[in-house]
């Protein structure tokens, strides 16, 4: 899932994931962060899911996907749209 809070001159994205689902360590990676697994590991909330925030420039698109342990990688369904495997967000 996604959230988004809008600030002056970029969007807040949150990138969040249920608890478990994969099973360990996940990071978003993407042309933000130069495809660098760990940079935006995921971390437990209080509500049981896991969080990552990144402010991203606004009127902008980037591609991402979540990178899990194991070498398993995966797409957001909630993403604005898709370029083939990678999942697209619009700011």
């Amino acid at each position: 899932m996604l959230e988004r809070k809008q600030l002056k001159d970029r969007m807040q994205v949150t990138f969040v994931l249920p608890a478990d689902t994969p099973p360990g360590p996940v990071s978003v990676v993407g042309d933000f962060n130069d495809w660098q697994p760990g940079t935006h590991t995921l971390m437990p909330r209080k509500d049981g899911s896991r969080a990552v925030t990144v402010a991203l420039p606004g009127k902008s698109v980037h591609s991402f996907r979540y990178l899990a342990a194991g070498d398993y990688w995966f797409d957001e369904d909630q993403a604005d749209s898709h370029d083939g495997i990678n999942s697209r967000l619009h700011t």
